[in-house]
Order: C-alpha cells, then sequence, then structure tokens
C-alpha cells in the first residue's frame, strides 16, 4: 500500500546533543547506495529542511520550515518543492487563536485547536518523524488527535544498543500508527530524539552508525513479521474439516460465463467437490452461506514488488498470486517461506529475476552488473534458483541483451523488462524479449531520439509527444507487427499511466472513487495529489492526449492478439480491481474476457493451471467470494467478503480494520459444528 519514502538516511549532528544541533545533517541511502541528502537546521524552535532524493533516476526535492510553540506542537510548517514523479508542492499549516488552518494538495481545511491535536504533512521530509515523536512524547498514553484527521499514537517497544563512532547509544523502538496502513518504526535516543527511522529496505541513522545499517533493517523485518505473524493468528482460519460453501454460482473461465447455484466442498487444500446446491451435509462439515453469490478463481497480478503488507492486502482482495517483478532476493525469499508455511499471510509467489547496469541511475534491487559476462552470471544465478524468468531494467547495456536471453532461454527461463536506455522495443523484440513491460517503455522509441535518455523521469515526461503520433505510421505498425509475428506479451500497466497522466490535485482519481472513504486520512490524501508537473501551459491537455494514445495502442494490440497480461505496479489490491476495470471502461475487454484473463488465462501462461487458475475438482482452493455478478460489470470484485488460499478462509471484514481500512462488505454466515 502507499506508504512515506522508503530510504536509508544517515545523519549528521553538529554537536554532542541532538536538542542543541544548529545543523543536522542526512545521507539517504537505498540499497547501499548513496542517494540523496536531507539537511536540517534548527534555531530555537524553528527548523529548515532540505531534502533532495534521486534513486532510480526520481525523487522528492523538498524545502519545509516547521516552527514548534511552546507545547512541542508545530504552529507553523511550509512544504514547497516537487514530489517523486515532478508535481509541484505548495503546503502551508498555520495554528494561532485557538484555530488551526492549512493548504495542500486537497485543498483548504481548518480545524478547532481547543483540544491538542498535532498536523500531518501531506508532502513532508522524514523529518517529520521527529516532529510528531517530539509532540507524543509529551501527551498522556503517546496520542494525539491529528489534523486533518484521524488519531496519532506512538507505541513504544524495546530498547537495544548501537555501536558507532560515537560509541555505544542506547535506542528505544516506537511505532507510530494513525496516518497510513502500516506503522512507520523509529528508534529514539534517551532524550527522545531521533536516532533512526526503519523498515526492512530503509533506515534512517545518524552518521558514523552506518555499521548498523544491515542489522537495523533485519530488525525492522523481524518486527514487521511480528507484526503479520500475529494478524494471521487472528484471522487465518483453517476448520480442520470439510467446508461446504452452498448456494453459490461460479465463475467458469472457459465458458466465461457463471454456473448454475452449486456447493463447493474444499477439504484440506483442496477442491473435494462441486455438487448440487442442494446436496445434502456429511457429518462434521462446517457450512458456509454464499448467499447466491458468485465464487472467483483466485486472480493473478502480475506485476508485483510484494512486501508483507503487500502480501495480506493483496490476498483479501482476491489476488491469490502475484508475480513479483523484482525484489531485494533475500527478503522475498524469506517472505516467500513465511507464506508457504502459513506463519503470514499472502498469495502464491512467481519470481522474476531482476538484472540492472551499473550507472548513476540504477534501480537498487536485484541484481547489479557492469559487464556481459556479469550479465550471464546473474542470469545463471536466478536460473540455479529456479526463477520464472529474468527482468531487464533502465541501465542495461542493449549490447549484452541477446546473451542474456540466450542464456535465459537456455535455462529454461522467459525474458521480460524496460527498454534499455538508448535502445528501442524493436531492438528488445528481437533480441528475444518474450513479454515488454509497461506501456510506455513500448511507445517512447515511436517518439524520441536515438541519444534521449530514458534512465530519468523523461522517460514518463516524454509521453506528451504521444498525441501527435498516427497509430497508422509505419514505425508503429512495424513494431506490433514483431509483437504479433513473434507471438510477444506485454504488461501494460495501465493503472499506473493512468494515475501518472490523469491525477490532479484535490481531485479524487477515477480509480480511487470506490474505495477512498475507506482509507486512512495519509492514504486518502496521498491520494488527491498528482503525479507529475503540469503548470506549463498545455501540458495538462497533451498529458491527457497521451493517456488516450496509451489506451489507443493497448487496444490495438489486444485486437491484433497480442497478449496482455495484467499487472499494477503500485502494489496491487485496490490498484489492482481498477487496473481491471480500465479494460471494461474503456471497450478493450468484455467482464468476461477480463476475468478469463485475470484468471485461467494467466494460469496458463505461466504454466500453473493444472492446479490453478479455475474453480474445479482437485485443484487448490483458491477464490473468493463476492455478492453481485463480476460478468455483468468488473466492478462486483471491489467488495468480496470471503477469500480462500489453500483451503485457508480469509474474511475482509476482519482484515481491513487491523490496516485502518473500513471494510468493504460483511462476512458470509459460517456455521462450525459443535465438537462432540
Amino acid at each position: 500500500m502507499i506508504r512515506k519514502t522508503l530510504l536509508v538516511l544517515v545523519a549528521t549532528l553538529a554537536s554532542a546533543t541532538p536538542a542543541a544541533a544548529e545543523t543536522a545533517r542526512y545521507t539517504a541511502i537505498v540499497g547501499g547506495k548513496n542517494v540523496g541528502h536531507l539537511w536540517a537546521d534548527t534555531q530555537g524552535d524553528r527548523t529548515t529542511v532540505d531534502f533532495n532524493i534521486k534513486n532510480n533516476g526520481r525523487g522528492p526535492t523538498i524545502t519545509e520550515i516547521v516552527t514548534l510553540g511552546a507545547d512541542s506542537l508545530p504552529t507553523a510548517w511550509n512544504v514547497t518543492g516537487s514530489t517523486t514523479f515532478g508535481s509541484k508542492v505548495t503546503e502551508s499549516f498555520a495554528r494561532r487563536g485557538g484555530r488551526a488552518e492549512w493548504v495542500d494538495s486537497a485543498g483548504k481545511g481548518s480545524s478547532s485547536t481547543a483540544a491538542a491535536a498535532i498536523y500531518v504533512a501531506q508532502s513532508g521530509s522524514p523529518w517529520s518523524d521527529q516532529v510528531y515523536a517530539t509532540a507524543l512524547l509529551k501527551q498522556p498514553n503517546m496520542t494525539l488527535r491529528a489534523l486533518p484527521g484521524g488519531t496519532l499514537r506512538l507505541e513504544k517497544g524495546e530498547t537495544l544498543t548501537v555501536e558507532g563512532k560515537g560509541g555505544p547509544l542506547q535506542v528505544t523502538r516506537y511505532d507510530l500508527t494513525g496516518i497510513d496502513t502500516t506503522p512507520e518504526t523509529m528508534l529514539l535516543d534517551a532524550q527522545g530524539h531521533l536516532f533512526a527511522s526503519v523498515s526492512a529496505d530503509s533506515i534512517l541513522v545518524r552518521e558514523g552508525y552506518e555499521g548498523e545499517e544491515v542489522r537495523l533493517r533485519k530488525l525492522a523485518a523481524d518486527w514487521s513479521t511480528q507484526r503479520f505473524v500475529e494478524i494471521q493468528k487472528q484471522v487465518a482460519h483453517s476448520y480442520g474439516a470439510p467446508v461446504r460453501i452452498r448456494n453459490v454460482r461460479l465463475f467458469d473461465p472457459r465458458a466465461g460465463k457463471l454456473t448454475d447455484p452449486v456447493s463447493v466442498l474444499v477439504s484440506g487444500k483442496a477442491i473435494a467437490a462441486i455438487e448440487a446446491s442442494d446436496s445434502p451435509a456429511t457429518p462434521g462439515e462446517v457450512s458456509i452461506d454464499g448467499a447466491g453469490g458468485t465464487l472467483v478463481p483466485g486472480m493473478y497480478e502480475m506485476h508485483g514488488h510484494l512486501g508483507q503488507e503487500d502480501a495480506l492486502l493483496n490476498l483479501v482482495a482476491g489476488i491469490t498470486t502475484v508475480r513479483d517483478m523484482g525484489n531485494d532476493n533475500a527478503v522475498l525469499a524469506s517472505l516467500i517461506d513465511r507464506v508457504d508455511s502459513g506463519e503470514i499471510g499472502g498469495p502464491h509467489v512467481i519470481r522474476s529475476g531482476f538484472i540492472e547496469g551499473k550507472s548513476p541511475f540504477s534501480a537498487n534491487n536485484g541484481i547489479l552488473v557492469d559487464s556481459q559476462q556479469a550479465a550471464i552470471d546473474a542470469v545463471r544465478w536466478y536460473g540455479a534458483r529456479d526463477f520464472w524468468q529474468i527482468k531487464i531494467y533502465n541501465s542495461m547495456n542493449p549490447a549484452w541483451v541477446p546473451a542474456m536471453v540466450k542464456e535465459a532461454h537456455r535455462l529454461g527461463m522467459r525474458v521480460a523488462g524496460h527498454v534499455p536506455a538508448f535502445a528501442t522495443a524493436d531492438q528488445m523484440i528481437g533480441a528475444g524479449y518474450d513479454e515488454m513491460t509497461h506501456i510506455n517503455q513500448f511507445v517512447l522509441g515511436w517518439v524520441i531520439g536515438p541519444q534521449e535518455d530514458t534512465r530519468t523521469l523523461f522517460r514518463l515526461t516524454a509521453l506528451k509527444r504521444l498525441p501527435a503520433l498516427s497509430l497508422d505510421d509505419p514505425k508503429v505498425l512495424h513494431t506490433i507487427g514483431l509483437m504479433v509475428d513473434g507471438h510477444k506479451a506485454i504488461d501494460p500497466t495501465l493503472g499506473i499511466h493512468e494515475n501518472l497522466l490523469l491525477n490532479r490535485d484535490g481531485k479524487v482519481p477515477s480509480g480511487a472513487l470506490d474505495y477512498i472513504s475507506h482509507m486512512p486520512v495519509g492514504t486518502r490524501r496521498g491520494l488527491m495529489k498528482g503525479w507529475i508537473d503540469v503548470s506549463a501551459p498545455g501540458d495538462a491537455a497533451l498529458y491527457e492526449g497521451a493517456w488516450s494514445k496509451l489506451l489507443a495502442v493497448t487496444k490495438l494490440l489486444h485486437d491484433r492478439g497480442v497478449f496482455i497480461v495484467f499487472g499494477t505496479d503500485t502494489g496491487g489490491s485496490f490498484t489492482y480491481h481498477r487496473e481491471l476495470e480500465i479494460y471494461q471502461e474503456k471497450g478493450i475487454m468484455t467482464p468476461a474476457e477480463i476475468l478469463t484473463r485475470a484468471t485461467l488465462d494467466s494460469a496458463r501462461y505461466t504454466g500453473q493451471d493444472q492446479r490453478m487458475g479455475s474453480i474445479e475438482k482437485g485443484k487448490l482452493a483458491d477464490f473468493f467470494l463476492v455478492p453481485g455478478d463480476p460478468t455483468k460489470t468488473i466492478k462486483a470484485i471491489k467488495t468480496i467478503g470471503m477469500v480462500v488460499k489453500d483451503g485457508t478462509f480469509y474474511y475482509p471484514s476482519e482484515i481491513y480494520p487491523k490496516f485502518g481500512i473500513e471494510p468493504f462488505t460483511a462476512a458470509p454466515k459460517v456455521t462450525v459444528p459443535a465438537k462432540p
């Protein structure tokens, strides 16, 4: 789900005690690489922050000024700059005379401050954690009303000793909740000053303590795991008996329609039988009333980058299989082990081996290489570990790709990826790609020059050239012909492009209309922010035209028989539902075609159709229950009452509140037989 910027920060303090510091300097590190800085200059009650991060060719550039009152609550907070994808930030907050007022991308707001309340910055830097901690530590129960809504709370954890140039230091873990769907974990020293802000893939740590990075990230991963282990114990229902789901219709992906009402029996991990709806129960069965709803096979999210939160939220969104398209390999391996053992909840995972060339713009993920032989060795590393495919990224030297593809195919792996900088989709198709990743990567070669660098945000902003392109252009027809003749597939990730090209400050995005009101306040505000800078005259219209052209290209590919896989690159879950909805809304596919592609077609594509992709006797019990008919409108998949994966039953109405999300529909009635 949506979360504050993930990064590793290293702080330099200008004096022996943080409270007396004139300047705090931070270095941003992601994947062991320096990607930017945060400098915080404090004079009295006022702190000025300079925050600039560039990872994978993009990142936020923020200046903020925070003034604290005698009560340690902000009296003024101003944020300016640009977000990760370049949209402008102009945010302000002021508290005076018992009244608070603010302006952010969602619009203007105000509130009485008769009761203590703390403003939550929409676009603030990681320095925000220090602001929140300073205030919350002085409050009863470390709890405060939040503006513009909700409640912030600090929860104290264990104390540990860290080592560094400054000598041994005791720090204490605190989890901050109330902003987004996942707590933010920070380490505070004995004076309550920020020592580190940590997650499994990012950390904030004072200069001189860089050697603690690996250890603290592992601790963060362990802490996160503890949370999800506890959630799993509470919400995963393994009944230890046959389960009969009565009065349901099944979506049959072969026929593209619903069956008559039936009963589905689950025993262990598998579907034991499909019987007439009025078939008698056998002794000891658990009974679930489907109330005339629809059971849909578990869906495939084909472009994920899984973490533990994404794993569970994808599962309760009806996604029982995720193709991970690039990750920290060790972190992903641990996650898969925990999911497969039942320790935490999550989908089946299909692994893609991420390979990137070393450059100033490299993504810090998977394996980075600096020669063709190193690239081939990386392919072999993934092949020896049973990865399904490799994924090639932006900074890869295009000249190395044919050898990488040859080795991957020799080892029985498929090849997908971006179009490396200074190359074209035509060249990658010719080099042997099996699948193209992202619709923007596919079309860019039609509108940019051979020396224009796509390792930066240019690979996104150049899309405003698309409206001038005719789809009858010979170069367009040639590339599409290569896809058709080569039997290639494409992973368009339309939803992320809709967000990129159409999201505007203060507007609820089309894709979030059905869920935004259910989300925590921080998530809601984040959704109502534009992604790119549309301040130049005419740019907004050009980006809107680019969106229309991307849709037209996608439809053309589909109509010509190119296999389209459904992936998001935005975490899946609710955005996956929108991904599917776009195909119906824009007339590219019918609801039945969409559901078939998301289920059985994807199982066939990944070689899993003998055990997954449809609801049939002997297959894994992977499916979900909705009250409506998704063959009439794909929106029906947004109100899920139950998800079954490997025969374990999950009810979203039990799980969503643990993420601060309001449920969308009630769970079905479950009757468990009395014990003899």
